[in-house]
């Protein structure tokens, strides 16, 4: 018999009607249920696409036992990432499809969609066209994602489909052994569904063909900062960050001081570091980075990185849980001390005060959110180590520009 052909092989090659008609039109109708999606998808060396970068196929195997549930997660509580969104927006049968051959392959009786308020009715709205033309008969329930930063952790977004806060839970027991209502949960990021739903068409073998050996496929990317052309793209994995950044991201790399990768919890990088990196793991791991959610956020030569800085250290001190002490106290004095040195307010008596809370709330939180901040805290005072010297002298033009 002869394997059907596709139109498309990306997430996002439907142009944002998010028509069933056009869907079934560019990525064909799914195949017939086999039983070899966790192996394919195993074979395939998928990785998760929520920031963590797990294996899939590892994942998806962890899941035994009777009443499985399976939980997508759209929350994207970081402020700099929009590629889940703008997946639900242009590609939602494809996360839909997603969802539905994973619940098929783990047998998965109930099937939760965790998304943005926004962005709620129009995947009701799919969802229930599936079910009314025929296409297909999961049973979807599409849950309304709390806001905040901290509301899509894993443990938060279990809970908030159990009906409590969307809070993270200080659990040792896995999701996988026991989640929503104490049964067996898998949790995955929309777009590594959407991966799912191209592998069970295409086969492990073209999601190889793309990417690297050690890191294949591909993975959307959100650029933001300063930048020509900000937005979403999809690349394959390894791709050259200094190709991305000219060819995609319309950025002169002169006028490039630094980029944030991977978001709030994730670390600045400078341009000279950048130089022949790739947006792998493997490539960025020897300079402390990673590719996370696909974050590339770039600061200019003309801006000062401990006033950027400042600001997100305040906001992530404004989105803890408040459930432990490393938030309620730790990070607040965080912030205040960051602030005091991006506007050289005593910079001395700030600088220690940052090394003295960084270590003090790294790996003792309920959750990763102090781990975080520490991480991209350090970043910061490494990468502008200049900048940390021109505000304990009270020389740097750019804050004293600012504030006078």
């Amino acid at each position: 018999m002869t394997a059907p052909t596709y139109l498309a092989e990306s997430l996002l090659a439907q142009d944002g009607t998010n028509d069933l008609r056009r869907h079934t039109e560019l990525y064909g109708a799914r195949p017939p249920d086999d039983g070899s999606l966790v192996d394919a998808v195993v074979r395939s060396g998928l990785l998760g696409h929520g920031g963590a970068a797990f294996p899939t196929g590892a994942k998806m195997r962890s899941i035994t036992g009777r009443k499985a549930v399976l939980v997508a997660n759209a929350a994207e509580g970081e402020p700099l990432s929009r590629k889940d969104r703008v997946l639900l927006d242009r590609s939602v049968h494809l996360v839909l499809d997603g969802i539905a051959a994973t619940a098929s392959a783990i047998r998965a009786r109930d099937c939760y969609l965790y998304a943005p308020p926004a962005r709620v009715d129009a995947v009701q709205a799919a969802v229930d066209e599936r079910r009314r033309t025929g296409w297909d008969r999961t049973k979807i329930q599409v849950i309304a994602a709390a806001p905040g930063f901290v509301s899509g952790e894993k443990s938060a977004v279990i809970s908030a489909i159990e009906g409590g806060p969307a809070l993270p839970r200080d659990k040792k027991t896995r999701a996988s052994e026991a989640g929503v209502r104490g049964r067996p949960t898998l949790v995955l990021n929309v777009e590594t569904l959407a991966h799912i739903a191209l592998i069970e068409r295409l086969g492990p073998q073209w999601s190889r063909s793309r990417g690297t050996a050690s890191e294949p496929g591909t993975m959307l990317v959100t650029y933001s900062g300063a930048v020509r052309r900000p937005g979403v793209a999809e690349v394959p994995l390894g791709a050259s960050i200094e190709e991305m950044l000219t060819h995609g991201a319309g950025v002169d790399l002169r006028s490039v001081r630094a980029v944030l990768l991977g978001g709030f919890h994730g670390t600045w990088v400078d341009r000279d570091a950048l130089t022949g990196r790739t947006m792998s793991q493997e490539s960025l791991a020897d300079i402390g980075s990673r590719p996370g959610a696909g974050i590339v956020h770039v600061l200019g030569t003309g801006s000062c990185g401990l006033l950027a800085t400042a600001e997100f250290v305040r906001y992530l001190a404004n989105e803890s849980a408040g459930q432990c002490g490393p938030c309620l106290n730790g990070l607040p004095r965080l912030a205040d001390a960051f602030s005091r040195l991006s506007i050289g307010d005593d910079a001395d008596g700030a600088i220690t005060e940052i090394a003295r809370y960084t270590r003090l709330v790294d790996g003792r939180g309920a959750c990763h959110h102090p781990d975080g901040t520490a991480r991209l805290i350090r970043s910061a005072m490494s990468v502008f180590a200049q900048d940390v010297h021109l505000h304990r002298l009270d020389t740097c033009e750019i804050h004293r520009g600012r504030i006078r």
